[in-house]
């Protein structure tokens, strides 16, 4: 890996203006990328490198605001050009443009610290399928470069945040936890299964925002990193206290409760329509939380773009659940937890690393709490 010396962090602002830097090794795809970044009237291409090594240089001559960077560069890995970025300019967002035969070498650049992925265009597609490409390419370089914001805006008609409601303790302990994430999510995710302990006595449900094949991996990495045990849903699995379950790449995933002696909570999976353009969504996995597991339900929203989350968080916080979210300095981008916040009024704002403890302290709590009350309260 080439070492680079470490100047000063990219400036965060200049005016209306992101400006991009290219890497990719194909002249053409430098091109295209360029093209499509450069019609967009508040994104200017500030330069572009064809190894991974030039990149380094130009990142520390022009300071660019955001990196979009090649799944398959072959001077210098992608992996790792991601990792000598990340060692100079942490905090410095980097888009990885893949082909679709490339989203393996995308999955492994986005484990390496990577931001988020885009695909490129196809040079044989359709027009139709250019600019759909262009478009998400646009999109997510203005949410990742976008200056950053001060703390969500957070709605208090329900609950001071830091303070636990009440309302849920006459109704019992949590019996559920349940994440969203989008863009930044699976480095967030890690880092919050690299805190909660291995008898956690409730299942996990986690919608990432990610295409098949990906969510695999992610479960695979996740329960590598943390000993947790971590599994991409099947459709009927039966939920057990103490397993966390992602739902796949294209597939919505809900829970529902079995009308038997037993009662069990099962898994189902479908591939209905997108809802705010996603599929998984989290409104979806929400949704299904808290008509299952009502008071019982703790969601907390990660980092991501969109708003996705937002109308589930609701449901679960009118059946008495407890919502929490990402801070804005602490996420890639801050659209979702911020729109969950501003919209339902949550029971607190907390930085990543304090996002495990949190949730493991409210499971707790609530536990002591019932058993102090005794069997029989109200």
């Amino acid at each position: 890996m080439i070492a680079a010396s470490r100047p000063p962090e990219p400036r965060s602002t200049r005016g209306k203006r992101i400006r991009a830097l290219v890497i990719d090794d194909s002249i053409l795809d430098r091109r295209t990328l360029s093209e499509i970044l450069s019609a967009d009237d508040v994104i200017e291409v500030a330069a572009v490198a064809a190894t991974g090594a030039i990149g380094l240089q130009r990142i520390a001559q022009d300071a660019p605001d955001i990196v979009l960077l090649d799944a398959t560069m072959h001077d210098q890995s992608t992996v790792e050009t991601v990792r000598a970025i990340r060692a100079s300019w942490p905090r410095l967002p980097i888009l990885i443009a893949c082909a679709r035969s490339d989203r393996d070498a995308a999955r492994l650049a986005l484990q390496s610290g990577a931001s988020d992925y885009v695909a490129k265009p196809e040079r044989r597609s359709v027009a139709i399928d250019r600019a759909r490409c262009a478009a998400d390419i646009v999109s997510k370089v203005r949410a990742l470069a976008a200056p950053p914001t001060s703390a969500p805006p957070v709605a208090l008609a329900r609950r001071t945040p830091g303070q636990v409601s009440t309302v849920p303790l006459a109704l019992g302990p949590v019996t559920a936890l349940a994440i969203g994430a989008s863009t930044g999510g699976p480095n967030a995710l890690s880092r919050v299964f690299a805190s909660l302990p291995h008898d956690l006595p409730v299942p996990v449900f986690i919608v990432q925002h990610m295409p098949p094949m990906f969510t695999k991996s992610l479960a695979a990495r996740l329960t590598a990193s943390s000993g947790f045990d971590v599994v991409e849903a099947a459709d009927g699995d039966v939920v057990t206290a103490g397993r966390a379950y992602i739902a796949p790449g294209d597939f919505h995933m809900t829970v529902a409760r079995e009308a038997s002696a037993m009662g069990e909570v099962r898994i189902a999976l479908n591939q209905e329509p997108p809802e705010r353009s996603c599929r998984p969504a989290v409104d979806v996995l929400f949704r299904s939380v808290a008509a299952v597991y009502g008071a019982g339900a703790l969601a907390a929203v990660l980092t991501g773009m969109g708003h996705d989350g937002t109308l589930g968080a609701r449901q679960i916080a009118e059946v008495g659940g407890t919502v929490i979210v990402q801070d804005s300095a602490t996420s890639v981008v801050a659209t979702m937890p911020a729109s969950v916040a501003a919209a339902v009024g949550v029971d607190g704002v907390y930085p990543i690393d304090a996002i495990a403890s949190e949730l493991v302290a409210r499971v707790r709590r609530r536990a002591a709490l019932l058993r102090q009350r005794g069997p029989g309260t109200p």
